[in-house]
């Protein structure tokens, strides 16, 4: 084999909390869920050790000259852990670019399981995923899943719930640093309930049973970041108002921002959503729930065509 394609699914956030800081990471309490969107990398062999990276075709074009892009990162941890050699990595991105949706862990999870296929190694990659990314090990089996610690922590979650998305996602992004420095800054100030250690004591546990029930509640999903993500970048408030009018089911912020989610009953629901927001200067789409079968079937096409209006 001298070519191997992997696809990196994106992940949104039903629930986060952040629980605490430890050895200078926050530690949450946060629910997630792969989705139907994805980026594409292919890595092909090369003759010599070079790790060389290339954009074909994407939304988003990649810094194909950064070493400190998490692609050449996880391409070049591979081959330093295995002693392999270089590779050529195309990378096809559709998942938006500090949108919260974990485009930069998937692309790791692509990275390293096209390099897998490719040199035949067996071995489990949560520890070199972990490494280079808070969700890239829950991403290498996505589905639903609970996580802790700096989320790096998976617990399965049995879930079978479909989930119907409308994504909408700002141009401008929000970084995640900034994000949790402001969140930080916040939380000293604020009167939450847990005054031991100023963190809030709400947890994830209601979702999780509703979902495993089949019960989508609106005040079960929660984002301890969005007030800090507005902070960070304002236009976000604006368009969870714009959504908030159109009644879906549920709605958040998913990561660190800056995309809006929300959840209706139905495709059609969110495709009539989809319609009413057109024109915003926005990025949006309508996607799935996806569980870890469907992730892992070979040469498994969405069923939404990846587009942003």
């Amino acid at each position: 084999m001298l070519t191997c394609k992997e696809k990196g699914y994106a992940k949104v956030n039903l629930f986060l909390n952040v629980t605490g800081k430890r050895d200078g990471y926050h530690m949450l309490d946060t629910v997630v869920t792969t989705i139907d969107l994805f980026d594409t990398v292919t890595v092909t062999k090369r003759k010599d050790d070079k790790i060389v990276l290339k954009t074909s075709g994407s939304i988003y074009s990649l810094p194909t000259e950064d070493k400190d892009n998490n692609v050449y990162k996880a391409a070049l941890k591979f081959q330093q852990t295995y002693s392999t050699c270089g590779v050529d990595i195309t990378v096809k991105k559709n998942i938006p670019v500090a949108s919260g949706l974990g485009g930069s862990s998937a692309d790791i999870v692509a990275t390293l399981k096209a390099m897998a296929k490719l040199f035949d190694i067996k071995e489990d990659l949560k520890p070199i995923a972990d490494s280079l990314g808070s969700d890239a090990g829950y991403l290498l089996t996505g589905g639903y899943a609970k996580l802790s610690g700096r989320g790096d922590v998976v617990e399965k979650l049995d879930i079978d719930k479909k989930l119907y998305f409308l994504i909408a996602t700002l141009n401008s992004g929000v970084n995640t640093k900034e994000c949790f420095d402001v969140y930080d800054s916040l939380q000293k100030g604020e009167n939450f309930e847990n005054a031991g250690d100023g963190y809030p004591k709400k947890t994830s546990q209601t979702l999780i049973e509703n979902l495993k029930n089949g019960v989508v509640k609106r005040e079960d999903f929660y984002n301890a970041l969005y007030k800090p993500g507005c902070q960070v970048n304002p236009e976000i408030s604006g368009v969870y108002g714009l959504i908030a009018q159109l009644s879906p089911d549920a709605i958040s912020m998913s990561g660190s921002g800056s995309s809006i989610f929300c959840i209706y009953s139905s495709k059609e629901l969110c495709l009539w959503a989809k319609d009413k927001i057109k024109g915003k200067n926005l990025k949006v789409f309508v996607t799935e729930s996806i569980d870890s079968k469907r992730i892992n079937k070979k040469g498994l096409k969405s069923i939404y065509s990846i587009s942003y209006d």
